[in-house]
């Protein structure tokens, strides 16, 4: 398993798509989500965006990989999580997004060809730590989260349509309502597929 440094030394193999203008290290990657950033494309709401900062490397073949993050959201669909991806059209993104004081969905958007769908399980707002793992083998995804970095619940199992080689994986925070919130990634790991074959 390779544990990934969260500082600056980071950029040696990290690079951001759509890069926040407030960001930090601290033992942890701390970043503040500006307002109206979103990843979504088309389905049910109608809008597309685009235009959230992920933390990115591209990685081949099969992995695992897996982030701790820490988070006290404000406002609805404030979030933050793992990102996969291959462009603006065909890409994953695992959170928990706040709902309500009472209630937020933990779950996943998989976007194909230009379409996101979400998948979600309601969980306490109270909530304010979660693992996520994703892990790839070919062209489809084990989606995974824990509440203490041991236990894992599977989420999902999903496809990427789009042929590729190569995929963007790593961390993103988003607000897409008129809000702002620090989203705290405590750690990130990549290893070996942790998702056994048939």
């Amino acid at each position: 398993m390779r544990k990934i440094k969260l500082d600056k030394s980071i950029f040696n193999d990290f690079y951001w798509l759509n890069e926040p203008e407030k960001y930090y290290f601290e033992n942890e990657l701390v970043i503040k989500t500006e307002p109206q950033t979103d990843f979504w494309q088309r389905t049910h709401y109608g809008f597309r965006n685009d235009n959230a900062p992920a933390l990115l490397t591209d990685l081949e073949a099969d992995f695992s990989f897996a982030a701790k993050f820490k988070f006290e959201p404000q406002t609805k669909y404030d979030q933050c999580g793992i990102m996969l991806r291959l462009d603006s059209e065909n890409w994953i993104k695992i959170s928990t997004e706040y709902e309500n004081e009472e209630i937020s969905r933990l779950g996943a958007v998989v976007t194909n060809l230009g379409y996101s769908d979400w998948a979600t399980e309601d969980i306490s707002s109270e909530i304010n730590s979660v693992w996520y793992r994703v892990s790839k083998r070919g062209n489809d995804f084990l989606i995974e989260n824990s509440f203490d970095g041991t236990n894992w619940s599977q989420m999902r199992i999903t496809h990427l349509h789009q042929d590729f080689e190569e995929i963007k994986v790593g961390v993103y925070a988003c607000s897409p309502k008129n809000s702002s919130f620090k989203a705290k990634i405590v750690e990130m790991n990549i290893d070996e597929n942790h998702w056994e074959a048939k």
